[in-house]
């Protein structure tokens, strides 16, 4: 099956061509990080804006980059949801168009979902597995005893991890977005400083809003004080902090599930060097089970992933039509 995809849920207009869920015929993202830094941080009505500009571009590139022709698509795939809302209309509108102009059939899929699926792109799924859902919107621990099913053991309770780090990163001055700025200084750096770490609510859930505070308050304190002290300890510390907050987790819910095959990580903070060397060491941990991280490439948005989602939707009944709406709160399910 040859599927289009489109994604337009943040501030990437994506689209892509993926056959058979693992061969990636053309994959295009238009980027608006340029516009969003003067900003710090993405401007909905920004983002939406450059969606309506960009998305016809980049639909007609991910067509010729596949070298085929609209009657070769067999199916269009489209974000849904969650995700800005102004911003998922430009997408779902696009497809529905397309759909309408070439009687090619149409899904709605869940982004999230696509970040789950983007490991299929390197290797197989298994079940039942734990997925790890790491982005600037979402975190999330999900257990799965087969590719349709989410059962979502525990999740943030404050802000996602990737919304910490861009936070951090504006305490810390050092521009947007956050995430890799701090995962390069943090190298240079080493895990010294003590920052607080929440605890959330029930046994796999999350909370960052404490240790980002912690940082403010620690920068303060220095300054306050007059003492010294290092922007690359303080990014190694609050990395390091942040991300046992998830591993501790994600390990109790391996000891707490001992059927579980397979582990994968989806989202665009799995992009993060400290983060692929924690799930390098549950691999030593747990030889029992296997791990992986998507590809560079699809770690943060993009419509291959949502290709792959709307063939496993299409096989398993899911159907759209004209009527198809965004929907900026959509719960992953089927």
């Amino acid at each position: 099956m040859i599927v289009f995809g489109i994604e337009s849920s943040c501030d990437e207009t994506a689209a892509a061509v993926v056959k058979d869920q693992k061969d990636v015929l053309s994959s295009v993202v238009s980027s608006q990080i340029d516009t969003h830094k003067q900003f710090g941080g993405v401007v909905p009505e920004v983002a939406s804006r450059l969606h309506v500009e960009n998305i016809s571009t980049v639909i007609d590139q991910a067509i010729t980059d596949s070298g085929l022709a609209w009657d070769d698509i067999d199916l269009i795939s489209v974000t849904q949801g969650p995700g800005l809302i102004g911003c998922l209309h430009v997408g779902v509108q696009a497809a529905k168009t397309l759909s309408l102009l070439t009687g090619k059939p149409l899904v709605g899929v869940n982004h999230l979902a696509g970040h789950i699926y983007a490991n299929k792109l390197d290797t197989d799924l298994k079940f039942p597995l734990l997925a790890l859902l790491v982005s600037g919107g979402n975190s999330e621990l999900i257990y799965m005893k087969d590719e349709t099913s989410f059962e979502i053991l525990g999740e943030t309770q404050d802000d996602a991890i990737g919304e910490a780090y861009d936070k951090v990163a504006r305490v810390l001055d050092l521009g947007y977005p956050g995430g890799p700025k701090i995962d390069r200084l943090a190298k240079q750096g080493q895990p010294i400083y003590k920052l607080p770490r929440p605890k959330a609510p029930g046994e796999y859930n999350f909370s960052f809003s404490g240790l980002k505070s912690g940082v403010l308050q620690f920068v303060k304190r220095m300054e306050r004080e007059n003492k010294e002290w290092k922007v690359e300890d303080l990014a190694a510390s609050f990395q390091e902090t942040a991300l046992e907050e998830i591993f501790t987790k994600v390990r109790k819910a391996i000891e707490n599930h001992p059927d579980l095959k397979q582990m994968i990580v989806g989202g665009g903070v799995s992009a993060n060097s400290r983060l692929r060397e924690k799930v390098a060491e549950l691999a030593k941990r747990y030889p029992n089970m296997e791990f992986n991280v998507p590809p560079m490439s699809c770690c943060t948005d993009n419509a291959a992933m949502i290709a792959i989602a709307g063939e496993i939707a299409w096989s398993h009944g899911r159907r759209a039509d004209q009527t198809l709406c965004a929907d900026s709160s959509l719960d992953l399910d089927f």
